[in-house]
């Protein structure tokens, strides 16, 4: 089995619609995929209703927290989507993006940067705005070569000169908001250092006393040695490991199934989960 638990679509900042996720999922040879869009689970009913036959979906989100001044993701898996606090929280990050995203226009206008709401609102399009959409635009505007070229401190990085902070989640209460929707918690690319400051294993630790599940070790944005190091560290800690492409479309170089996750790892993921469970493709529209 080709186990890819961590994708993006245009519900939240990916390029590939919740429907072309799923059938480019299916051509590059998955068996499951998960959609783990930034803080909404709005585009789970159009990849379930375009899922090919042979592909299984995992439904979850990628939640935005921050830890001791430290922003970190939180993958979330198979959680009641409607269980009513966890969705106020994931509403009270979403409300919150676009405010932060015309703030960080305002922003890089102050730094002589000719960027414009209606730009980036363009480029999110139905999606839930975020940094790459206003990174996007610098890419377009040919003030860096790339969308990572605007994650950096002189323009969009945690601290950089145009970062704007954002309503985002304690992770420890995140934990117990997934727990209790029935879910299961994997703190995405952990150690992704050239992203910006990274949370030290000592939090990694206190997380996993919190009841954290497992941590994203295979990550383009993780070499050798640190996937070793946390390798290390899930044993220590009694994490489960997974692997995923963190898959944006054309928004990123990562392919869909360039990292995946170990079958029996995904079957330990689903055994924990009570709140949703996997579907399996039907055979979805062509």
């Amino acid at each position: 089995m080709r186990i890819d638990l961590h994708t993006h679509s245009t519900a939240s900042d990916g390029t590939d619609t919740p429907a072309e996720l799923v059938r480019n999922a299916a051509a590059a040879g998955l068996d499951v995929v998960a959609l783990t869009d930034h803080d909404t689970t709005r585009g789970h009913a159009a990849a379930i209703a375009a899922l090919p036959e042979g592909l299984t979906l995992v439904t979850g989100a990628e939640l935005s927290c921050r830890v001791d001044g430290v922003g970190l993701h939180m993958l979330a898996y198979l959680f009641d989507a409607d269980e009513p606090e966890l969705a106020a929280e994931r509403e009270l990050v979403r409300d919150d993006r676009v405010p932060r995203a015309r703030a960080m226009v305002g922003k890089l206008q102050e730094l002589g940067v000719p960027v414009t709401w209606d730009q980036v609102a363009r480029i999110a399009g139905d999606g839930s705005v975020g940094r790459p959409h206003v990174a996007e635009a610098l890419v377009e505007l040919g003030v860096v070569p790339d969308v990572s070229g605007a994650f950096t401190q002189e323009w969009l990085a945690d601290g950089g000169r145009a970062y704007v902070g954002k309503h985002e989640l304690d992770p420890f209460e995140a934990i117990r908001l997934v727990k209790a929707a029935g879910g299961v918690t994997v703190f995405a690319h952990p150690l992704a250092v050239k992203r910006g400051e990274v949370v030290p294993e000592s939090a990694i630790a206190r997380l996993a006393e919190a009841g954290l599940d497992g941590i994203e070790v295979d990550h383009m944005d993780h070499d050798e040695p640190t996937r070793a190091r946390l390798r290390g560290l899930a044993k220590e800690l009694g994490l489960l490991t997974t692997g995923s492409s963190d898959y944006h479309g054309s928004r990123k170089t990562c392919a869909l199934g360039e990292y995946t996750t170990d079958p029996e790892i995904y079957g330990e993921i689903t055994r924990r989960a009570t709140g949703a469970f996997p579907v399996p493709g039907a055979g979805g529209p062509a």
